[in-house]
């Protein structure tokens, strides 16, 4: 494939942008080449500048359930436009977004919309504070709760690609208020929690984690922390900014049968566009000013764009109730195919796969938390990633991300998928 165009944009970027990019995996740093850059998506494909067409496993990140530019999006975002783009007054889009979630995850009671997962998490957290009238809180080892500076101590996603899992900036003021536990052992919590006794206010956790990889929270650490949460009066916080309605209706929550105190999204409930939203308990959601007294807020929070693509996506997966059933099948067929190559070429790598979520990792040990997801071969990946890319499916660049499969791959996406997985890793096993 010639990406003649793709490097000369990059060559621009780069006297322009901090690495060329706008978000630091993008840059390929991690698997080596240069980035791709794209012109249009449609259904299951992107396309590049240059012209060359990709399978797309990213979705940008998690939102396209359904693909690129389906056109009850675009159809939603037209009629929005024509009513303006912003009004920084309440609309009853609004009114009606908060419905649909409320409805459709039950534990949400009442929600505050947002602009990012990142402003979601950081919000969430905050309130979690106030209403506790503690300052610690508990994160996972591994678990990327975007970018504010409480969360990039031993974070995931790029921080951990980039072997950068504190990031200068980061005040050691907020190190001290960030206690750290092993992912999916709750005795690493216990232990926290036994040694800060009535300091933590929060325990803020990704039940699939999708920044090491992915990697489910068992039924054991999810009930735990559940337990230990209401014994000791913490809030627990889910960040399914990722899993929310990604791997069900009511997302991980569902899934695994564990409710939160507070919940974040984002991601999907925007239908591509920027959002984000924390929500949960009633009594914990009226401290949030103007009714209480923990202060957030946001110019643009409520878009009319981002509610109306919101709306329509949430509606679609209301009205749709087995839109699961089938990304469950796509999923698994994908899944049965690369252990099919696997064997075939007798190799063991670790797979995880939960829903439209999964991840080829590159070690043959189970991965369960963040110390099994570490040794995974990253120089492996790297070249496994460019062998697909060469063939025309297009993955996440970084071996700790979550590939995506949508509603609109098919039967041929995925057998071209197979295929080209057989012979990327004949190549890079080779």
């Amino acid at each position: 494939m010639e990406r003649n165009k793709s490097k000369q944009l990059f060559e621009r970027a780069l006297q322009l942008m901090p690495g060329g990019v706008n978000s630091p995996v993008r840059a390929f740093k991690s698997v080596g080449g240069e980035p791709v850059f794209m012109s249009r998506g449609a259904g299951s494909k992107l396309y590049d500048a240059d012209g060359n067409e990709y399978i797309d496993y990213i979705g940008s990140w998690g939102p396209h359930l359904f693909g690129h530019n389906p056109d009850f999006i675009k159809t939603a975002l037209l009629r929005a436009l024509e009513n303006g783009v912003s009004f920084g007054a309440p609309t009853e889009l609004e009114v009606k977004m908060a419905e649909l979630i409320c409805d459709l995850v039950p534990s949400i009671e009442m929600v505050r919309m947002v602009n990012s997962g990142t402003e979601a998490t950081m919000s969430a957290v905050r309130l979690a504070r106030g209403y506790t009238g503690r300052d610690k809180f508990i994160k996972f080892e591994g678990c990327y709760h975007g970018h504010g500076d409480s969360f990039l101590i031993k974070a995931g996603s790029g921080a951990l690609t980039f072997g950068v899992p504190t990031s200068p900036g980061v005040t050691a003021a907020n190190a001290a208020d960030t206690l750290i536990a092993d992912y999916n052992n709750i005795e690493s919590v216990q232990k926290l929690i036994d040694a800060n006794k009535g300091e933590i206010a929060a325990i803020i956790v990704e039940p699939i984690a999708g920044n090491m990889g992915v990697i489910p929270g068992t039924d054991e650490f999810l009930s735990g922390l559940r337990e230990i949460c209401d014994q000791e009066g913490i809030v627990l916080i889910f960040d399914e900014v990722m899993s929310g309605f990604r791997v069900a209706q009511g997302g991980a929550q569902e899934v695994l049968g564990v409710t939160p105190d507070l919940t974040t999204f984002g991601k999907i409930i925007g239908g591509g566009l920027p959002v984000g939203a924390f929500g949960g308990k009633r009594e914990i959601m009226q401290r949030i000013s103007p009714e209480g007294d923990v202060y957030q807020a946001g110019t643009l929070s409520g878009n009319p764009l981002a509610m109306s693509a919101g709306i329509a996506t949430l509606e679609h997966i209301k009205n749709n109730p087995d839109i699961y059933i089938q990304l469950e099948q796509k999923a698994s067929y994908l899944e049965k195919g690369f252990e099919s190559n696997m064997k075939a070429l007798g190799l063991s790598l670790s797979m995880n796969r939960i829903g439209a979520m999964q991840c080829l990792f590159f070690t043959e040990e189970p991965v369960n938390n963040f110390a099994d997801a570490i040794k995974s071969d990253c120089d492996k990946y790297g070249k496994y990633f460019r062998e697909m890319l060469a063939r025309g499916v297009y993955l996440a660049p970084a071996q700790f991300e979550a590939l995506f499969v949508s509603t609109v791959h098919s039967k041929e996406d995925l057998d071209k998928t197979i295929a080209a997985n057989r012979a990327a890793l004949e190549i890079v096993y080779g």
